[in-house]
């Protein structure tokens, strides 16, 4: 399968770096480029992307903006962001905003592509000290899950998909993402089924 990618960055120089990376991988193809939040947005729903790879600060709608505007059209898009900033509040905007992954721009080249792939299979991708920070951020805010915490965690222990908890719980698919993400946090671990059976364990659920 051939993973569709829209680049975002507002300096020339690093779409083109980016473009040239990803276009060399047969499975990768990259299907657009937006050098504003704006553009990307429009784009996003033109192209139909699996990946958006997105810069954060830009120019006029930055790249968390862009990123739940995306989300809130396309659900099923899966948002990376690729910045040179990894301050706490960028960290949990983006987070908050839906996006699937969070690398700083010194990535190596094989890390970057994997995390691509990665992102397109759904699963979250956070560069190592970005992880740390998120989860220190977190844990900050007390292990205890919230009331609502436990209602998300609770549908998916009954097998229920992001965008069923969602609708039930009338919220968005991102809102649901970012409650896993501080679950998962919570808990340590890193995937729905684990989180689900340490809750039973710990007597939560």
């Amino acid at each position: 399968m051939t993973v569709r990618v829209l680049v975002v960055d507002d300096h020339p120089v690093v779409r083109a770096g980016l473009v040239g990376l990803l276009d060399g991988e047969g499975e990768i193809a990259v299907v657009g480029q937006a050098e504003d939040g704006a553009q990307a947005v429009s784009l996003a729903r033109d192209l139909e992307p699996d990946v958006v790879l997105m810069d954060l600060r830009m120019p006029g709608l930055d790249g968390a903006a862009a990123t739940a505007q995306i989300l809130a059209e396309r659900p099923a898009t899966r948002v990376v962001v690729l910045t040179t900033f990894e301050t706490d509040a960028d960290i949990l905007r983006a987070v908050e905003a839906g996006a699937t992954g969070y690398l700083l721009k010194d990535t190596p080249h094989a890390e970057l592509l994997a995390a691509v792939r990665a992102a397109a299979r759904g699963e979250t991708v956070l560069a190592p000290p970005v992880a740390q920070r998120l989860l220190s951020e977190l844990r900050d805010g007390g292990e205890r899950l919230t009331p609502r915490e436990v209602e998300v965690l609770g549908a998916v222990a009954r097998g229920l998909s992001n965008a069923q908890v969602g609708a039930e719980l009338f919220i968005s698919e991102a809102t649901v993402k970012t409650h896993l993400l501080r679950i998962f946090a919570k808990l340590g671990v890193d995937d729905r089924t684990r989180a689900v059976t340490v809750a039973l364990e710990r007597g939560i659920l």
